[in-house]
């Protein structure tokens, strides 16, 4: 199962997820999980912070979020170390993607 799947299910964030182009944000948070563990790919805080600031993410749903990331990439044969690592890069930018009125 994909971490998109698994969102889309969750009670907590899949209405995040409905609606949406599904290609293109996967595009996106392969890109955006990339440049988090040191890729290619740059995304500045103030881009990420726009483009998740129209959500009103509260903590709960970025937690729910953070769980489910980390269960798909344990499906997925990543070591528990390196979710640990991309774990904590993702908890690194939770100032900017919840809502600061969530918060």
């Amino acid at each position: 199962m994909t971490f998109y799947e698994m969102a889309l299910e969750s009670d907590e964030i899949g209405g995040y997820f409905e609606d949406i182009d599904m290609p293109r944000l996967i595009d996106h948070q392969t890109k955006f999980v990339s440049s988090l563990v040191g890729g290619p790919a740059s995304f500045s805080d103030d881009r990420i912070e726009a483009v998740h600031r129209h959500l009103n993410i509260s903590h709960d749903d970025f937690d729910e979020m953070a769980t489910l990331f980390g269960e798909a990439l344990s499906i997925h044969g990543m070591t528990e170390d390196d979710v640990q690592v991309a774990l904590a890069a993702i908890e690194g930018k939770r100032a900017i993607i919840v809502a600061r009125d969530a918060a």
